[in-house]
C-alpha cells in the first residue's frame, strides 16, 4: 500500500492493492479540482444550453444565443462572461459585435457526448 497516505496509513483494508488503483486512478487534487469546477460549468442547463449551441454552430452574439436558448440578453452575457472567466469560452470582437466561441479542448470533447 506504497500510495496510501501518512495519515491513513493505519487503517484496515480488504483489499489494499485496490486502495491503490484507486488513489492513482484519483490522480492529482489540483486536477481533480480542474475537472469539478469544470462539471460545475456545465451542471446549469442554460449554461449548456449556451454551450451546446456555440459548440454545434461556432460563433454566435449574445443576442442571437438568447434567441436560441430562450434566455434574455443579460443572462445570456452573464453566463458567457463566467465561462470566458474559466477559459471555457472566448469572444471574438468585428465592429460593435462580440461573437462568442467554445475555446476549451476538454469541454468540447464533453459536448460530443452530450449532443451525441
Amino acid at each position: 500500500m506504497h500510495l496510501v497516505p501518512a495519515d491513513r496509513a493505519g487503517r484496515r483494508t480488504i483489499d489494499g492493492h485496490r486502495v491503490c488503483e484507486a488513489i492513482a486512478a484519483i490522480g492529482d487534487a489540483g486536477r481533480l479540482r480542474t475537472w469539478a469546477d469544470r462539471f460545475s460549468l456545465l451542471a446549469d442547463a442554460n449554461r449548456l444550453a449556451l454551450l451546446l449551441a456555440l459548440h454545434r454552430t461556432g460563433p454566435l452574439a449574445v443576442s442571437d444565443l438568447a434567441i436560441a436558448t430562450g434566455m434574455n440578453d443579460p443572462a445570456v452575457s452573464q453566463a458567457l462572461r463566467l465561462l470566458r472567466a474559466a477559459g471555457v469560452v472566448a469572444g471574438e470582437k468585428e465592429g460593435r459585435v462580440v461573437r462568442y466561441r467554445v475555446v476549451d479542448e476538454d469541454v468540447r470533447g464533453l459536448l460530443e457526448h452530450c449532443a451525441a
